[in-house]
């Protein structure tokens, strides 16, 4: 148990703190510099070995013979692998200025690096989802989980009427939150499940549904109470938005979308901001899910509604195609053979 005399005096305990908070960053600082440093080292040897090859004619068995020196060289490194200097090579092949569009390469551990070049063709997606794995601190399973789920095709697709509801940039922030179609085939539901069975696996399945969410959000209740007039309502999902800084209110529809199925949730969006939402918080939000809409009608429902609303589909089962698979391994195989020697960045939210 600590005594008087183990603490510090007067305004020192925040002086520690502060100390603790520096040595933090600095470990961070750290470990991204000598990231940059292997990810650099990691594009000159892979560059180097394109221009032998374009000049000398080399073979793959040349670069099995120089795996195996730089191994002897370098016996307590884990990088020189044949297989991870193929890597090397097809790095420096894809990526010539050593980013992906004007995203540096440098910011990404290089498991990430490899999974972008190995599952995806076009660069300009690339470079889309290298800047989201950059601003979001994706760890290496989120970036697989938005590639395999094709996130770049659904990311700000919902029906919205923010434009009209809420200040720019805060409108184009939130319709980028939302996407169209939400994925839950991980509910193992089939498509003819009913509202309640879909939100209970929801929640039984709560991280998966905070990560098809997306960044961000944060979960407050299900089947949220609310009384008005000396009568009950009840949100089917309530959740806050840490970067929108506002209530984001979730109801889910088993069938096609209506018109007055925006107008329960306008209702809802009006007691949410007079009985729970702070001063400082963002107008609320609110987001109709359903297993089918009509765009036009959804669009012409909205125009009439004065609170901020996007209208999404969601999928059951699957109906996405796979993403882009080449013949070179796999990074879970190269993963095994380096023995994970690269850690992944860590995430910054769960979500």
């Amino acid at each position: 148990m600590s005594t008087k005399s183990d603490r510090f005096p007067g305004d020192d305990d925040n002086w520690l703190a502060g100390i603790r908070q520096r040595i933090v960053a600095a470990r961070q600082r750290a470990a991204l510099a000598a990231n940059a440093e292997l990810i650099g080292l990691y594009w000159q040897i892979g560059h180097e070995i394109l221009d032998r090859q374009r000049s000398a004619q080399w073979g793959d068995k040349v670069l099995d013979r120089l795996a195996r020196d730089l191994r002897e060289a370098f016996p307590e490194m884990k990088g020189f692998s044949s297989r991870n200097l193929k890597y090397m090579r097809y790095f420096a092949e894809h990526c010539p200025q050593q980013a992906f569009g004007q995203q540096s390469a440098a910011q990404l551990p290089w498991f990430h690096i490899v999974t972008l070049l190995t599952k995806l063709a076009a660069p300009e997606t690339r470079e889309w989802y290298a800047r989201r794995a950059i601003a979001e601190g994706w760890s290496r399973a989120t970036l697989e989980v938005s590639i395999r789920n094709r996130l770049h095709e659904r990311q700000g697709r919902a029906v919205t009427n923010f434009d009209a509801h809420l200040p720019a940039p805060q409108s184009q922030l939130a319709h980028e939150t939302l996407k169209d179609p939400y994925l839950f085939d991980f509910l193992g539901l089939g498509d003819d499940a009913h509202e309640r069975d879909i939100e209970n696996a929801l929640m039984r399945h709560i991280t998966r549904f905070l990560l098809e969410l997306g960044h961000g959000f944060a979960f407050v209740g299900q089947q949220y109470r609310l009384e008005v007039g000396d009568q009950e309502f009840f949100i089917d999902l309530l959740f806050y938005h840490t970067r929108l800084k506002c209530y984001v209110v979730v109801e889910l529809k088993a069938g096609a979308f209506k018109p007055e199925h925006a107008g329960q949730l306008n209702f809802y969006l009006t007691a949410v901001d007079r009985q729970i939402k702070a001063p400082d918080d963002k107008p609320t939000i609110g987001l109709l899910l359903c297993k089918t809409k009509n765009r036009l009608v959804a669009e012409y429902a909205l125009s009439g509604i004065d609170k901020p609303m996007g209208v999404a589909e969601y999928q059951l089962v699957r109906a996405l195609p796979e993403p882009l698979l080449t013949n070179l391994p796999t990074v879970e195989e190269l993963e095994t053979e380096l023995g994970a020697v690269e850690a992944d960045t860590p995430e910054r939210s769960k979500a």
